[in-house]
Order: structure tokens, then C-alpha cells, then sequence
């Protein structure tokens, strides 16, 4: 635990078996209310890290409210087991109506085989998934906030600047006196947050660039992301990224320009990436369909922007260069 700023605070919570190592959860002490900044899974070595946290800084549990970045169980899975009766959740509201009208993990599982994973190994995919190990059966009611609201704990008045693209409703925090930008997984120091696409309602890598572009004129010191270091390079980092993601759009292209027509799983297949395996057969399960989700984002911007067309729907989708047939 560490004081950022004066009454604000970093606790680490461990993510066991993740390669993200941890989240940073944050708490800001408000007097009468104060602000837990997601939670972390569910799971004990979650919930003892919080609470020991909390009492280290002398926060109770019923003084306690909780904002929610976004809707991935490393952020709010453990929302049930803080939750008070006084508790209010603060949560967007197009991450909010997902959970609302939640059909379970199906439809994911029908659009991954479309896409050319191997229908017998989804199953297996799910069950290794955080969302579904260490997510929650149940929610209390939640606060549904929008694009520019304020809230105010103490010193702080942030303003909730909704960033989609990591999810459908992800939304950040602003403080423009203190300049400190709480950016959950839209902002990383040290990695690329995974942008992925399980529908074909939507365009998340779009709405990403795009949420780069919206955010990236904010006075930003410091940025306080949701896993791994602090950082200041707000600008950089922004351009960064984009370039990433420009980069990889290209390598999409030039894919499909070596052998059209292709699915998903086989674009995946021969992008590159920063894992430890020596190839893809070697990548673990849960890692391919990460990878396939996001070399989904990246076909569906390109498709969106004209530049690859999908040349066959059914069963499988697959793309290609030139015009459909």
C-alpha cells in the first residue's frame, strides 16, 4: 500500500496465475464516503489483500463505496464480497446493461467456432477463463453513471470520461486540479491492453483509436493504470499505442495478402506475439483465444474501413482482399 497523493491511495491486489501479476486497486478517503477504485477478483488472496489494505489506512467496509473501470472480473469480481447495504456502486452504463441482459458464455463460444477456433477445445478455453473461475454469479445494485459526470469524495472531484474500446462502456477518471488520470485498462505502461472482438455487433478497435483520440488533450501528470507501474508520459504513450495498433493493421494486411481467403484463428496464427512459447502450437489454449479475439478487433476494423472484405459467413467467417465472390 502507498500514498500517491494525500489521502490517495495504491493497494496492490495479487493476481494469482496471471501474467498481469496484480492490480492496482485505489482508495480515496473521503470522510463520511470513501472510493474504492475496482476490486480485484474473486477470489481470498484477493479479498485478504483489500482488506488489509483498507485497515492499514483505516478505511471500514461500510464506509466504503466502489467505482468499476470496466466489466473484466480482474476488476470487479470481488464487488459482492465488499458490497454493503450502504454501498453504492458506481458502474457505466453500456458495461451495466451486458450484465443485465448476460446470456452466458454461448453466444461467445458459437461466434469463437465461426471464427475458426476448434469447437471441442471451447469449453475448455471458458473454464481457464478469469470471467468465469474467479467472476461473480451476482451483483448488487448498481449506480449507472455516464460520460462526464462528476463525483466528489473529499478533495477530489473526478470526472468519469467513458473510453469503450477495452469493453463496450470502459470509462476512466479525471481529476484536472491534481492532474491524475485512474485509467483503468485503457492506458498501460509497460504493455498493450487487449483489445478483442466476440460479436459482430460493434467495432472495439475503432472505438479504442478513437478513445485515444478523445482523452489525449487532457492535462495528465500522472497516470494511475490498472495493472503494473505508474507512468507520466500521457501523450507518448497514447501515440504509442496507436502506432501499435497501425502497426498491427499492416500485418493483418500483409497476412491476407500471402494467402486469401483466411479465418480468424489462422490470422492469429501468424501475427506475432509476446508470449514465452516457441510457436503456436505450443501457445496454451486460453492464450489462442485471447489472440483470435484480438485478431478478430483487427478484421473488423479493416473490414469497416474497406480495406478486407469477408468473403464467406457461414459456417465459418473468412477474409480476403479482394471483392466477395
Amino acid at each position: 500500500m502507498e500514498e500517491l497523493y494525500p489521502n490517495l491511495y495504491r493497494i496492490q491486489i495479487p493476481l494469482p496465475e496471471s501474467p498481469l501479476k496484480y492490480l492496482n486497486a485505489y482508495v480515496i478517503k473521503g470522510g463520511a464516503r470513501n472510493l474504492v477504485i475496482d476490486t480485484g477478483l474473486n477470489r481470498n488472496a484477493c479479498k485478504n489483500a483489500m482488506l488489509e489494505g483498507l485497515a492499514e489506512i483505516g478505511v471500514d467496509l461500510e464506509t466504503v463505496d466502489i467505482f468499476i473501470t470496466h466489466l473484466h472480473a480482474d476488476h470487479f469480481g470481488l464487488v459482492p464480497q465488499l458490497a454493503t447495504d450502504q454501498t453504492r456502486i458506481y458502474f457505466n452504463r453500456p458495461d451495466s446493461e451486458i450484465i443485465e441482459n448476460w446470456q452466458g458464455f454461448d453466444p461467445m463460444i458459437e461466434y469463437a467456432a465461426r471464427n475458426g477456433l476448434a469447437r471441442e477445445t471451447l469449453w475448455e478455453v471458458i473454464q481457464q477463463h478469469p470471467g468465469y473461475k474467479h467472476g461473480t454469479d451476482w451483483m448488487p445494485a448498481l449506480d449507472k453513471i455516464d460520460d462526464g459526470q462528476r463525483l466528489t469524495f473529499g478533495d477530489y472531484t473526478l470526472t468519469c470520461i467513458q473510453t469503450p474500446g477495452h469493453t463496450r462502456g470502459h470509462t476512466c477518471l479525471y481529476s484536472p486540479d491534481h492532474r491524475f488520470f485512474i485509467a483503468g485498462d485503457h492506458l498501460l505502461g509497460d504493455i498493450t491492453p487487449n483489445i478483442q472482438c466476440w460479436t459482430d455487433d460493434g467495432n472495439p478497435l475503432k472505438d479504442y483509436m478513437e478513445s485515444l483520440d478523445k482523452v489525449y488533450d487532457l492535462d495528465v501528470e500522472l497516470v494511475l493504470p490498472g495493472h503494473r507501474r505508474l507512468f507520466t508520459n500521457f501523450r507518448e504513450r497514447i501515440t504509442e499505442l496507436k502506432r501499435h495498433h497501425e502497426h498491427r493493421l499492416e500485418e493483418v494486411v500483409d497476412i491476407l495478402y500471402r494467402q486469401s481467403p483466411q479465418n480468424a484463428f489462422e490470422v492469429a496464427s501468424q501475427m506475432k506475439w509476446d508470449i514465452a512459447a516457441k510457436n503456436w502450437e505450443e501457445f496454451p489454449l486460453a492464450q489462442k483465444w485471447f489472440a483470435t479475439g484480438e485478431a478478430i478487433s483487427h478484421l473488423r476494423m479493416l473490414e469497416g474501413e474497406g480495406r478486407i472484405v469477408r468473403q464467406a459467413d457461414n459456417p465459418v467467417i473468412v477474409y480476403g482482399l479482394g471483392v466477395k465472390p
